[in-house]
Parts: C-alpha cells; structure tokens; sequence
C-alpha cells in the first residue's frame, strides 16, 4: 500500500481511459414540405473531431516546499547530506504528523515521499548518526554570523507520552500540565533571540535545576565557549547551579524566590518600611546559603557588591512594579478567600495556603497572609555581574527576554506539536527530539525575517498551488498566481548566504 500511494503521487502516473467521451451535436437542416435541403436528403453537418479532454494530474504546494528547503540550506543545514531527514523537517513544519503519515504531507508539498522504511532508517542514522551535535555546531555558526551568543537563556518543559508504564527514561514527575503520564524533561538553550542552540533530554522525575549544569557545560565542552551570561528562571535558583557556573567562569541572571526579600531588604525595610514606589530598583545583596552579616541593617545604604569583598553572597536586585502589586493583591485575596471558606466549613479541600492546622482545629495564618502582602509586587534576580558590566536595569531587562525560550517551547508544542510521544526506544525519542529543534530553528527563522506567525506565513503559502496538467497531448507545470502580498513574504525568506 506504501509502495502503490507513492506511485500514484508520480507525475508519470496517468488515468484508465474508458472511451467515454460526450458525443457532439450533430446539427442539420430540417427542410420545408417538398423540398430538399441544401446538401441533400442523406446530407448533414459532418461531425467535428473530438479534443481529448484536459487532465489534471496533481496540484501541490511545491512553492512553500522549496521557500522552507531554502531557509533550511540558508541555515546550513543542508550540509548534514541527507534529503530524508530535511523533509521530515519540513513535514514537521508544514504540519506536524506521525511517521505513517509524512508521505501524504510530502505528496501535498510535491514530494515524494522516501519509503517508510527509510524514514526509519533515518531516525536511527539520525542518532548513530550524530546529527544533533552536528546540528548544533551548524546552529552555533549561524547564531555567531548574525549576533552573538554573549548572552543565552534557558528553560525545561516536559513532554509527555500516550504510555501506561515507566522505563529507564519515561518516568512520572512534576508535570507542568498536572498530567500523571509518564514524561521526559527537556532542557532547551537559546539565544537572546529565541534561537534554539542545545536541546536536552533527561529523565523525567530529574528536578529542574539538575538539568542547567549538564547543558551548560555541553554547550561549552562543545563550542570551547570561556565567557557567556546564562539566564533561568527562579526554578535554578540553587547554590551548586550558581556556584558551579561561577566557578566555570560564566555569569548568571536567575530569578529570586520572593521568600527571600525579607532577608535581602531587611536594610530598606528597616528604615524605609515596605512603601515603595512605581518602578523603584534596590541593587543589594543576598547570601548565598542560609544567612550572613555581610549586607549590615543598621546601615543606611545598600552595600554595592564586590565578589571580593563579599565572599559569602550574591549580587541581587529588586524591583518593584504597581502593575504587578495590584495583580499579586488579587491573588492574595482570592487565596485568603478560600482559606476562610475551607476554615468555617463551606468548602471541602485540602488545606490551602494560609490556612494553619492545630491541635484545636484550623485557623487563618495572618502573619504569613501580611507578610505576602508586604511583599507584593516586588521581584528579585540574582546575578555574579557587577554593577559595573551591568547596571541593574540591564539585568531586569536580560531576564525579561526569557520570554522569548517560553515562546521557544510554545511554538515547539503548539505548531510543531512535539507531544504527545508515541515513541517506545530512547534513540527514537532523541531523534524525534532533533527533527522538532530542527524544525524550531526553521521556523523561528520564518517568523523573525518576516514579521509574522508561522501559522499565518503557511496559512498564506500553502494554498498557493503549482498543478501539473496535460492539454492536447501536452504535459507541463503550471506556476501559481502570486500577490503582492505574497510575493513579499516570499522575498523575505530568500537565502541569504551566497
């Protein structure tokens, strides 16, 4: 069946030809009584020779195909030498399906599509293979050539599999989406752009921040990098991650836990108190594990941090935001809400936050309640960079770029559709896991020259359609009609490497 759907995806393949053809009109002249017509009694129009009817062999979107092979080779991917893997790249692209499946996607875009057996000969050549340390050196040069690397972020999703039971490395953990199936953690590092640069793949009960180190130090063991600033989310926030990158010659900007504040402010709470102002910045210091006496209350003014003179802590900075206070008061109120409810009885759940169990039964923890408030709408980045390679406004604004990996994963699980898995073996996984950061650098690639969402870049290629026609014996290849519109998006994903 494999065999025959691609033989009838064939442009040489033709039709049965039954001889059914519409009859012409025979026309003649009906004489007047008596009278003969023109030619004749047995005289009539001669009928005219039969046109075989146009035939329509196929119609594809071979155009949008060769505008995705071209930004793929554009990347430089087209060095790995091997077709197959390039269209199951595009196929995820275009519209991400099983393996069975790739050949009906193919045959839209005017492929034909290599056996089934061979795409699974490709995902083992795929990982014996090597391709994703191939892949990320070709990344690595295309993010180097149009900006730099000084700057990275990373983030971990997981990915979740339609399984009922646990192996080596599908295992049930923390899940992001509250989901109880077996996972896998992916770790993910891009550039400040978004691009991806090293993916990872880990068990998936690994806590998050056991799995920064791993790719950080692929990442530089790879690249021979000396000098680059990591960005994370609070979820890294651990002394060995920090310590380790420090001790590696990276900088760091990871996100605070607002547990922290108190201890970090205790200087501005004392002789300040908790009023702050929109947009207010306090660069300080935090320790690095437990407590210190390096940052002195009694002092006024916040010490200004020095890894010399301040051995046992961390530069911090925080900020705080009224847009961000306002939100964090209603999520405080509507969590003392339900505390209450749960204490007099109205409703039934485990206890919630704030919500304090004794002896003597449950009551309201309004002292932890005003210390959440106190804290609203403050948040905190931890960094090793000084306040002279960076002013704090500029390590707000570094973490605020982790928006640009979330989206990273959102169009990796969205569009490309990397979950849920079907895959049983670990290379098939790490393959599967190659095409989809393949397929992300060719579509944040896609977005960023033209402006535009992948969904809206395929929603108006594809239905440009090419169609291969045979007309009084004629077999050609008619090229779609282009707007201007479309033209312009066209030009944009031109290759640029000469």
């Amino acid at each position: 069946m494999d065999e025959a759907r691609r033989l009838l995806a064939h442009d040489a393949q033709g039709e049965l030809d039954l001889g059914i053809t519409v009859p012409a009109v025979k026309a003649s002249l009906v004489p007047a009584p008596g009278e003969q017509t023109l030619f004749g009694p047995d005289s009539a129009v001669a009928r005219p020779a039969v046109v075989p009817r146009a035939v329509v062999h196929k119609t594809s979107s071979r155009l949008l195909f060769d505008v995705l092979a071209g930004v793929y080779a554009d990347l430089g991917f087209d060095a790995l030498g091997d077709e197959v893997f390039r269209d199951l790249v595009i196929a995820r692209v275009v519209e991400p399906t099983s393996l069975l499946d790739v050949d009906r996607v193919l045959a839209d875009l005017g492929r034909m599509s290599a056996s089934l057996s061979s795409r699974k000969r490709t995902l083992r050549r795929c990982h014996d293979g090597a391709y994703r340390d191939q892949l990320a050196a070709l990344s690595f040069a295309h993010a180097t050539e149009h900006g730099d690397i000084s700057l990275c972020l990373f983030d971990v999703t997981t990915l979740y599999f339609e399984a009922d039971k646990e192996d080596d490395l599908r295992k049930v953990g923390y899940s992001k989406e509250r989901r109880v199936d077996p996972q896998i953690v992916v770790g993910l590092l891009v550039d400040r752009h978004g691009f991806p640069l090293e993916i990872g793949c880990f068990e998936g009960n690994k806590a998050e921040h056991k799995t920064l180190l791993p790719i950080i130090e692929g990442f530089k063991t790879r690249h021979g990098i000396e000098h680059m600033v990591v960005v994370a989310d609070a979820g890294m926030l651990s002394a060995g991650n920090l310590t380790a990158l420090d001790e590696a010659g990276f900088g760091f900007i990871v996100g605070s836990r607002v547990t922290k504040a108190p201890i970090d402010l205790e200087s501005h709470f004392r002789w300040h108190g908790d009023a702050f102002t929109d947009g207010q910045v306090i660069d300080t210091l935090t320790p690095k594990t437990g407590s210190n006496d390096e940052n002195d209350p009694t002092l006024r003014a916040e010490p200004v941090w020095d890894p010399e003179a301040h051995p046992t802590s961390w530069r911090a900075v925080w900020a705080f935001s009224r847009k961000r206070f306002v939100r964090d008061n209603k999520t405080l109120t509507r969590q003392e809400n339900r505390a209450r409810a749960v204490i007099s009885g109205m409703k039934k759940a485990r206890a919630p936050r704030f919500v304090k169990t004794t002896t003597s039964g449950r009551r309201l923890d309004e002292p932890a309640l005003a210390r959440a408030r106190r804290l609203a709408g403050l948040k905190g980045y931890v960094t090793n960079l000084t306040a002279s390679m960076m002013p704090a406004a500029e390590v707000i604004a570094s973490y605020h770029d982790l928006w640009r990996v979330e989206q990273s994963f959102r169009l990796s699980k969205t569009d490309l559709r990397a979950r849920p898995l079907f895959a049983r073996t670990r290379d098939v996984i790490e393959a599967h896991l190659t095409i989809v950061v393949t397929a992300l650098a060719v579509a944040r690639t896609v977005q960023d020259r033209t402006g535009l969402s992948l969904r809206r870049v395929l929603r108006t290629l594809r239905p440009l359609r090419s169609a291969t026609v045979t007309l009084n014996g004629i077999t050609q290849t008619l090229e779609p009609a282009i707007e201007p519109d479309e033209q312009a998006i066209i030009d944009k994903l031109r290759p640029t490497r000469h």
